[in-house]
């Protein structure tokens, strides 16, 4: 969630907010450490170590919780709420996916070839799930082809990551006003 939480910084910068107030509120901690891991286990895909692929299922709830702290000491409810359908979204958009494509996800590497993220073998030795895409695959505007370079998602993907970037914002914003206050 590298790109994510830069473009959130970005924007929130642009809306006039100092990031380093972030690190003023203990609630950012939670969020800052879970997003650590995240990075780590990115990493260890590069060094070929898929020891962490098996954790991957537990991520979205880790993420998720991680705002716990920040959600009840600034009442971002609404917030969670609106990222919370996000995620609902993107969930039935990767499960529609995998049912039409015979309990897999097509994924349609690109860039992640050049930085050396996916090799064409690596995808049926890692996972049951995510199989190399080919023209047989249905509904392939929803499969994982939006390509980082160390990350593919799909758009239900991105959907489910729109949870962190609102959150992030939100917390943010309420941080730079718990200074002012």
């Amino acid at each position: 969630m590298i790109v994510e939480a830069l473009a959130t910084c970005i924007f929130a910068r642009i809306k006039g907010y100092k990031l380093t107030r972030l690190f003023y509120t203990w609630t950012f901690y939670p969020v800052l450490i879970v997003q650590c891991l995240l990075v780590a286990f990115q990493a260890s895909i590069f060094f070929r170590t898929y020891y962490f692929v098996r954790f991957v299922p537990l991520l979205e709830p880790v993420v998720i919780f991680s705002f716990a702290f920040a959600m009840f000491k600034y009442k971002l409810y609404k917030p969670a709420v609106a990222g919370s359908a996000s995620v609902v979204v993107g969930t039935l958009l990767n499960k529609l996916v995998i049912a039409r494509n015979g309990g897999q996800m097509p994924v349609f590497p690109s860039l992640s070839y050049v930085t050396g993220y996916v090799t064409r073998d690596m995808l049926s030795s890692v996972d049951s799930l995510h199989v190399l895409g080919s023209d047989a695959a249905k509904l392939k505007i929803f499969t994982d082809y939006i390509d980082f370079g160390y990350s593919i998602l799909s758009i239900g993907d991105v959907f489910i990551h729109l949870f962190f970037c609102i959150m992030l914002y939100h917390l943010i914003a309420a941080s730079n006003k718990d200074i002012k206050e």
